[in-house]
């Protein structure tokens, strides 16, 4: 890891709007909305959000039309700025 941990949390961030997209766009949508409650919650640069590719796995798993309605993630906020997110 890059530096000391400055802040951790376990969210359970919910993915109820990915269903206002269209069908095959949910699941890009899902990992927008996922991206932006961070932002929010761990007050976070955008470029410095990094998901963990077992987000990405679990929301496209039933495909792109069926994402889940909610996921908990665990995020980190390290000294340098950096945001790290993964499964909770």
């Amino acid at each position: 890891m890059e530096g000391d941990i400055v802040k951790e949390q376990v969210y359970t961030i919910p993915l109820r709007a990915a269903k206002l997209a269209p069908k095959w766009r949910r699941a890009n949508r899902a990992i927008t909305l996922i991206r932006k409650y961070l932002i929010r919650h761990m007050k976070a640069d955008p470029k410095q959000i990094k998901i963990d590719s077992t987000i990405n796995e679990l929301i496209w798993n039933r495909g792109s039309e069926k994402p889940p309605s909610s996921i908990r993630v665990r995020a980190a906020k390290f000294d340098d700025g950096e945001v790290q997110a993964e499964l909770a």
